[in-house]
Order: C-alpha cells, then structure tokens, then sequence
C-alpha cells in the first residue's frame, strides 16, 4: 500500500479544491495499476513536491532503473510528455511511458539521482549550469499541442487591468504590465520548462562507457512546458537562493549564455512577465508580492 504523504495531500486540496482531494484518494490504486501495467517494482521510499507523487523503481523485463510519477492533469502538467520526447534526453530526463487513468497522468522517466541537485553548487557555478541547460532545452522548437506564452501573457494584462490601485504591490504590477505590452506581440515559439530552479536539476545516472558524456552530468526534472520566448525562463534562476548582490549577474549571465545578451531589453521585459505571474497570484490570495520577487522587479524596471 502506498501511503500519500501529508504535505502533498494538503497542497492538492489547497490549489486544486476538491479535484485535488479526489486525486489524492485515488492515488494508491492508481499507483498500483501502473506499476503492475508497466511491470515495475518499488525500490525505495515515494518522492514528492507540490504536484506530484514520485517512486523510485526498476522495470522487471529488462533492470532499468526509472521513476514513476503521477500527477493531476492540469494545463501546467498535460504537457510534460510532450516535452520530454521532443527533448529526448537532451538536457532533460528520457520519457521511457506515459500513460493516463482518469484525472491523473503517469509518467515512467529514466531514473536522476534525487541526492544531488544544484543546490550542492555555489551560486555562480548553478546559475552557470541553469543556463547551459537551458540553451539546450530551449534550442528546440515547441510542438504542437503546448499552451503558449501569447495565451499566457493575455490573461495575465487582462487580469492585471482589474488590479484596483489599493491592493499590495499594485504599483509594481502596472509597471510591469506596461512593460509587457510592449514585447506582447512577439511571444516566441521555443519549447520553454517555465520552472528550473536550482532543485529542479538532479544529477545524471547515465553510464557514458568511458565516452564523452552528453549531459554535463545533470538533466533537468518536472518542466511546466509552454511554447514561448527563451527570456521568459531567466527569473527562477534569480529568485531561487535569493541575494540581492546577484540579480544583475545572474541575469546578464544568463542572457549571455542563452544568447540573448544582443537582445536584453526582450529578455528583461518577458522577465518582469514572471514577475508580473508571481504577482498576480499572490493578489488573488489576497497578499503582496514577496521581498525577493519584489527586487528583482525594482531592479529591473529600473535597469
């Protein structure tokens, strides 16, 4: 029997509503169908973030190591499978199944070592690696079927239009909406993770055989895919590990390395995009914008 843990079942009622509980309910059964369809055997405790239910095993026909993860479809989570395959291991863990059973979405993924994430690494060296990943991850055009970034950033001017002026950080979303205006036009149409922070990049477990190996020896986890423009995928690397003496060079860093550094003012403005995300999220829960997203906005608007 598989035992949800706590802080998983509480995030899923909290942002899914009764969706969310539902989901929860059934995952022990779900997670039984799955690796008794896919003919896998645990090999140690379950995993888990906000979204996601994640175990640890190998399949039986042939030792493959791997990581069962199941999930609520959501528009974020539809389109994980998408992008593993278009990526095809290239920077991003290999999807090796997926399948679906009613609301949820199982994903069996090549296997990542879950003891080693970016966070071992001094800042400048991870923000380094987020960027040569994202490069990668980035180069490849988004298939079909993805929400995009042009959808996403009409919502979020729509809804930013109804901020009312007393509400926290009001003034701070206006400015970053105008500044998206600007760039609204042009979303892009590369295949975007929207969430590679420093956990979200796990070391490699891929047997190179005494060759160069091709994954610099970590492989991106969990994207929130979408169709869109490289810059927009910059501001988790600023924010995570927050300090207010990095934002600059975590962010011409970055830019420099995606290649965008001949076209900062884009990169900048789809950053104050996330910014103007993180806000709007936290006026709906009725609270201002955080410390650290907070300057990372200032910083930029005024740069």
């Amino acid at each position: 029997m598989i035992e949800v843990p706590a802080e998983l079942a509480a995030s899923q009622a909290r942002f899914e509503g009764e969706a969310g509980r539902a989901f929860v309910a059934a995952l022990p059964a779900t997670a039984a169908g799955f690796l008794a369809r896919w003919g896998l055997r645990r090999t140690g405790p379950a995993l888990h973030g906000m979204t996601a239910l994640v175990l640890p095993v190998v399949r039986e026909a042939d030792g493959v190591r791997a990581a069962l993860k199941l999930q609520l479809i959501t528009d974020e989570s539809a389109g994980e499978a998408l992008a593993l395959r278009a990526w095809d291991g290239g920077a991003a863990v290999r999807l090796l199944a997926h399948g679906a059973d009613g609301a949820t979405g199982a994903l069996l993924v090549e296997a990542a070592d879950p003891s080693r994430d970016l966070d071992a690494l001094p800042a400048r060296e991870a923000v380094a690696e987020i960027g040569r990943l994202l490069a990668r991850l980035t180069s490849a055009p988004a298939p079909a079927g993805l929400r995009t970034l042009g959808d996403v950033t009409a919502r979020m001017l729509a809804e930013a239009a109804g901020v009312p002026a007393e509400a926290p950080s009001s003034g701070l979303l206006r400015e970053c909406a105008a500044v998206v205006r600007e760039v609204a036009g042009e979303p892009g149409d590369r295949l975007l993770h929207w969430d590679l922070h420093f956990q979200n990049v796990l070391g490699s477990r891929r047997d190179d055989g005494g060759s160069r190996r091709d994954d610099g020896g970590w492989l991106a986890i969990d994207p929130k895919p979408l169709a869109g423009y490289p810059g927009f995928e910059l501001y988790p690397a600023l924010r995570n590990r927050f300090d207010p003496g990095d934002v600059l060079w975590r962010f011409d860093l970055l830019t420099e390395t995606l290649g965008l550094d001949a076209d900062r003012a884009r990169a900048r403005a789809w950053t104050l995009a996330r910014v103007l995300q993180d806000g709007l999220w936290a006026w709906r829960d009725g609270e201002a914008l955080g410390d650290g997203e907070t300057f990372v906005g200032r910083t930029l608007l005024a740069r």
